[in-house]
């Protein structure tokens, strides 16, 4: 069975909206992007759309992809003074020859709506939950809300080991007292993990390294993305298969954008809510 992505959506960008245009207060999203494959390209659009449909002010500044990591670091420095940007925002992947966590840990902290910034990311591991998620780990914690999952008692497995989505999710699990196993794609027999799991969360982005026969009847299963090969889509998860078996499962590749992309609208307009209340 297909998890609702597009109703939750919805819901979200219509929430945040009508909060913002309650605040009549104009928030800015400065995007620096510096890639020019088609997958970058398709999610900074949808980035720009869903920001104007909630009013938010959307900059971007598309740098050619020879550019150098000094000249990056510079452009960011600019960002970071300058007091008409509010939050700052690096499209990934960036070009081979830059230090992306040089680059993202050179956002001011207080900007970093993304929250990929080291100092940030250490206050998801230390409990506090009064800041700001990764979006992408933050719109899988979004689907159990939707799902009334109540995550006590729950054993979860998490396939992966990304700084971004991996780490971070792992760390909201536990904070919510599942009971949670880490695995990547070079754990051994991990059949043995997913059998016995509630839940499966696929973000090792290695085409069809779930299948049917390693999960039970009633798990939920999370798919986080995909990898495009020759330009054609491969999901972490045998989709068909499993979907035909009726497990609760989510559709790919749109709505990782959708929800991804909801999550950085509502981390913008919290950040500005915790930055007044300071």
């Amino acid at each position: 069975m297909i998890i609702d992505w597009k109703k939750i959506a919805k819901e979200m960008y219509e929430k945040i909206k009508d909060e913002i245009l309650i605040t009549w207060k104009k928030l800015r999203l400065q995007a620096i992007l510096v890639w020019n494959n088609s997958s970058s390209l398709r999610y900074i659009s949808q980035k720009r759309k869903w920001a104007e449909y909630v009013w938010i002010d959307f900059k971007l500044e598309h740098l050619d992809e020879s550019i150098t990591e000094e000249a990056l670091l510079g452009k960011i420095e600019e960002y970071n003074k300058d007091s008409n940007t509010t939050w700052i925002l690096v499209q990934l992947p960036l070009p081979s020859h830059i230090d992306t966590k040089k680059v993202i840990n050179l956002i001011n902290p207080k900007k970093d709506v993304d929250w990929f910034h080291s100092e940030n990311q250490w206050k998801i591991l230390l409990w506090d939950d009064t800041w700001l998620f990764p979006c992408t780990p933050a719109w899988v914690m979004e689907i159990f809300n939707y799902l009334w999952l109540d995550l006590t008692w729950k054993l979860v497995t998490v396939i992966g080991r990304s700084n971004i989505v991996w780490k971070p999710l792992v760390a909201m699990l536990i904070n919510s007292w599942a009971t949670t196993i880490c695995c990547n794609s070079k754990t051994k027999k991990i059949e043995e993990f997913t059998k016995i799991s509630d839940i499966v969360i696929c973000a090792a982005w290695s085409p069809g390294l779930l299948t049917l026969d390693m999960i039970n009847s009633k798990t939920v299963v999370i798919d986080v993305w995909f990898t495009v090969v020759n330009d054609k889509i491969y999901w972490d998860v045998k989709f068909d298969e499993i979907n035909n078996n009726w497990n609760m499962i989510t559709p790919v590749p749109g709505w990782v954008w959708a929800l991804t992309v909801a999550n950085l609208m509502s981390n913008i307009l919290k950040a500005d809510r915790i930055q007044n209340e300071k």
